[in-house]
């Protein structure tokens, strides 16, 4: 079987095991909070379509764009679940396994956004991929 570059990479996969834990959470909200919900979702679902994106690219400049904005994402998630814990609206089992996923996620994005990215001052040139793969 072929795959998609993004398909290769452990950061894309740990991403969507989180979505998969942001749609339990987000089912167990309680009524009024639906403000929670439909921001955790769209943070969520954020993260590994950049991740895509940003496979997707050839420019490593822009890869690294893709990654960053992926990373915004993948924060501002983890400020998410902080709040629904602090508000007691999360299960304590699942904002912990949230944060899990989101500290992998983050860390793996930081190392894609930071290296081994060789850029040439002045000429947008760029080397090396910056991606960690996992074996489909």
């Amino acid at each position: 079987m072929n795959y998609f570059d993004h398909e290769k990479l452990d950061v894309y996969r740990v991403a969507i095991q989180l979505n998969v834990l942001i749609d339990k959470v987000v089912e167990q909200l309680p009524r009024g909070r639906s403000y929670l919900a439909d921001q955790l979702q769209r943070a969520g679902a954020s993260i590994p379509l950049n991740i895509a994106e940003g496979a997707g690219e050839y420019a490593g400049n822009e890869k690294i764009r893709f990654y960053r904005m992926a990373k915004r994402s993948a924060t501002e998630c983890a400020a998410i679940f902080d709040l629904c814990e602090e508000l007691q609206l999360i299960e304590e089992k699942h904002y912990v396994q949230c944060r899990e996923l989101l500290l992998r996620i983050v860390s793996m994005l930081v190392k894609m956004a930071q290296g081994p990215y060789q850029i040439q001052s002045g000429t947008g040139t760029h080397t090396g991929t910056g991606t960690k793969l996992a074996t489909p």
